[in-house]
């Protein structure tokens, strides 16, 4: 008999439906997000939009447990690129205290949550969790 990491996939999943609120959030309240977007990156909102779509594309990857190595590395890959575009930047340059709390708060948040997407992605094997292997 096989055994199945429960709790791993719970987390997973967990991760999943989250990605997907994110990211459905991303399509309610665009203009609320906008504000983060660095100035550097052409195309203003179409990035909201961009970040919705992947948000909730890599939750529907890990809940169908399909291209899972591929999302969980985009997904790292995006969240890195967020701590360092966006969050550090805020953290350092903020004139307000409260948004640069709150920038150091997401900093972590991203880095923690990409670094759960590479531990994902590192445990999938041709597109799949490997739920049999022991710890």
């Amino acid at each position: 008999m096989k055994h199945y990491h429960i709790v791993s996939r719970i987390a997973i999943y967990s991760l999943a439906v989250i990605l997907v609120i994110f990211g459905i959030f991303h399509f309610i309240k665009p203009h609320e997000l906008v504000i983060y977007i660095p100035t550097f990156l052409p195309g203003g909102i179409v990035w909201t939009y961009l970040v919705g779509a992947s948000f909730i594309a890599a939750g529907i990857s890990f809940i169908t447990n399909s291209f899972v190595k591929t999302a969980g590395y985009l997904l790292a890959a995006l969240l890195t690129f967020f701590v360092f575009a966006v969050h550090l930047p805020n953290a350092l340059h903020a004139g307000d205290s409260e948004m640069k709390t709150l920038a150091f708060i997401n900093f972590f948040k991203d880095a923690a949550i990409a670094c759960f997407a590479l531990h994902i992605a590192a445990g999938a094997h041709h597109q799949h969790l490997h739920l049999e292997e022991s710890d």
